[in-house]
């Protein structure tokens, strides 16, 4: 009996209409993992009770707002970060990946950083941490460094413990405040195995913002996974986020120049020496429909004396533009929209309880644009009687001079950070047809595979 693939495009095109359930449990493969949104229902993270769609809005942007507090201070060079008031901020990141810890390895699900660099594990004993830790007395390869090793000249406010046998760093993080002990282990990141890697033992945990499971630094420090492993993957790397709409659809973090994208728009990548793990691109303009919008340059232009620029966050869900970028791109995105009952939910300052037409939006940096699909541009309620512009003013309470892509506008499209060449690269994806791509593979696979064994019993009939 032969298989044909023709009846099975109705269950196809059915499988692609309510989205693919990540396999929690499968392997990550060569040098790419996945990348679960916090949402997804393989992340632990996820609130036990769903939220209502104005919840989860405001808590991501209460979430937003402290991280933004957090990078502006990383430009100014400031420690103490205050907590947003108001609201109680989600004990996790956005998006995470998975990662196998010590030997026998243990399995912890990292927060995946690109502005900060090292990694730091929550570990047995520490206070204040989540329940999931690692077990260091269960790894054969884990081991402390000493206060003369030469990572502990690398990590902020070190410090020797009471022997001496052990340095020991505190720092803080969004609105929280972390103490460890520099450690060292092996960590696999889907079949590649990375000795000896330099992390944060976590030991004591203040705050909210802390991820219980860990983070993984791909800043550009002598700490983070770049510069940890870059025989390994030369400083470059990618990722596709998945939509946080979308939570049956996992991302994808791609590892090395092997296998990233050749069709893809570049811009160069600048280092701001106030801060130069983070990742400044050149915004000099924004396109609301047909019309470049009226921005002051000085509200964009890089400036390595201030540290003043843009950034590619993957950790800030919604875009942060800085007051006067973002009162001009608002005020002719309302131009456009052209209806006048412009309402507000929390930080969103534009949003609309009728339907309507948006223009086009595009991101302008040196040597590219990105047009952001309407995805990426626009949240709208569950029920779909709100819809609001998907960014938001920077907040001005602390150092108002840093614009933040964040996630959001990021989705739907595979980014490239070539390090060595210092440039960007933006690829705008299909993720539904890569997805109905993958599983017409799957198919045809499976449909050859049944074909095989039908010829072999007509053989042996």
């Amino acid at each position: 009996m032969k298989i044909h693939l023709f009846p099975l495009v109705f269950v196809l095109f059915t499988v692609v209409a309510h989205g693919l359930s990540p396999q929690c449990e499968s392997h990550d493969r060569g040098s790419t993992l996945q990348v679960f949104h916090i949402y997804s229902p393989c992340s632990p993270f996820r609130p036990s009770k769903p939220l209502s769609w104005e919840e989860d809005v405001l808590q991501m942007q209460a979430k937003d707002q402290v991280r933004l507090q957090y990078l502006s201070s990383l430009v100014a060079k400031k420690s103490v970060v205050p907590i947003a008031s108001g609201r109680q901020i989600v004990q996790s990141p956005t998006y995470i990946v998975r990662a196998n810890v010590g030997t026998p390895p243990q399995t912890l699900l990292m927060a995946m950083d690109t502005s900060n660099d090292a990694a730091w594990i929550p570990c047995t004993g520490c206070i204040g941490c989540s329940s999931t830790v690692f077990d260091i007395a269960n790894s054969t390869t884990f081991q402390t460094l000493g206060c003369q090793a030469p990572q502990c000249k690398q990590v902020p406010n070190p410090s020797c413990d009471a022997t001496g046998n052990t340095c020991i760093f505190n720092l803080t993080y969004g609105g929280s405040t972390v103490a460890a002990n520099l450690s060292q282990d092996t960590i696999t990141l889907a079949t590649d195995s990375v000795p000896s890697y330099t992390f944060g033992c976590l030991q004591k945990t203040t705050g909210n913002s802390v991820p219980p499971q860990g983070l993984l630094g791909l800043g550009r420090g002598p700490l983070s996974l770049l510069s940890q492993t870059q025989d390994l993957y030369q400083s470059t790397f990618s990722y596709c986020l998945p939509n946080f709409r979308s939570l049956n659809f996992s991302g994808s973090l791609r590892l090395g120049p092997v296998g990233q994208p050749l069709k893809i728009k570049y811009t160069p990548l600048f280092k701001n020496p106030r801060r130069p793990s983070l990742y400044f691109v050149n915004l000099i303009g924004i396109r609301v429909g047909s019309k470049v919008v009226d921005i002051p340059p000085s509200a964009i232009a890089f400036n390595s004396t201030t540290g003043a620029g843009t950034i590619i966050d993957s950790g800030t869900v919604f875009t942060r533009l800085v007051e006067p970028a973002y009162v001009a791109v608002r005020d002719e995105f309302r131009r456009r929209v052209k209806v006048a009952n412009v309402t507000s939910l929390g930080g969103f300052d534009t949003c609309y309880n009728v339907p309507i037409v948006a223009p086009t939006m595009t991101l302008m940096f040196t040597g590219m644009n990105v047009t952001l699909p309407q995805d990426n541009l626009l949240i709208h309620s569950t029920a779909g009687s709100i819809t609001c512009l998907a960014m938001a003013s920077a907040p001005d309470n602390v150092n108002s001079v840093l614009n933040v892509i964040a996630n959001m506008q990021q989705q739907n499209h595979r980014i490239l950070f070539d390090v060595p060449n210092s440039r960007l690269g933006v690829a705008l994806l299909n993720l539904q047809w890569i997805t109905l791509g993958i599983v017409v593979k799957l198919l045809v696979e499976e449909v050859n595979l049944g074909n095989k064994a039908s010829k072999k019993e007509d053989m042996a009939i």
